[in-house]
């Protein structure tokens, strides 16, 4: 009886330790830390929207229009690259002549001298570039940065290559250009 009394003692004391020992106290002490990721915007637009809306052209003809690109995001825009896509309605055929080769797009000087061109091509040349072969701000050395514009020149010229051209009577040519902005390189914050 006492080997039974003394186990049975044995297990409440072993018993009691189990359930004391969770119990003992100790300092404690958080801290907690957070964190905000928010991306940045790219969001370029050009004013006037409507490139250029013209009538009864003729060989020789220009036209000169300026152009306002404006970054209206929150990150800087360190390229700008242009997609150039149209489309020819013939009223007869052209006999296998693009009316795109013989409009010509002089990008002028970004300033107040409109006749410097830095840069011409045809329609038909700008629309089978890659987009990121053209620096439509060549002369601008800096980033567009938020909130920022840059204006620039481009005149639209019906060449008239001395030759008859009267397979282009009636013809119309639906331009779009899709302005492209990219980020600069990441940067240690």
């Amino acid at each position: 009886m006492k080997k039974k009394l003394g186990m049975s003692l044995a297990t409440a004391v072993l018993g009691l330790g189990l359930i004391g020992g969770g119990t003992f106290a100790y300092f404690n002490d958080t801290a907690e830390a957070t964190s905000d990721f928010t991306a940045g915007t790219l969001d370029l637009s050009t004013n006037p929207t409507t490139i250029i809306d013209i009538e009864n052209m003729k060989p020789g003809d220009t036209m000169l229009r300026p152009f306002h690109l404006t970054n209206d995001g929150s990150l800087e825009i360190a390229e700008i690259n242009l997609k150039t896509d149209y489309n020819v309605s013939t009223e007869e055929s052209n006999e296998g002549q693009d009316f795109g080769d013989h409009i010509q797009v002089n990008f002028l000087m970004n300033q107040t001298d409109e006749d410097l061109v830095i840069w011409s091509e045809t329609l038909s040349d700008l629309k089978n570039m890659s987009p990121d072969m053209i620096e439509v701000l060549a002369e601008t050395s800096e980033n567009l940065g938020p909130g920022d514009s840059d204006r620039f020149y481009v005149q639209f010229e019906f060449v008239d290559n001395g030759k008859d051209q009267n397979i282009f009577q009636g013809d119309s040519l639906e331009l779009e250009w899709t302005f492209e902005g990219k980020q600069g390189d990441g940067e240690r914050k």
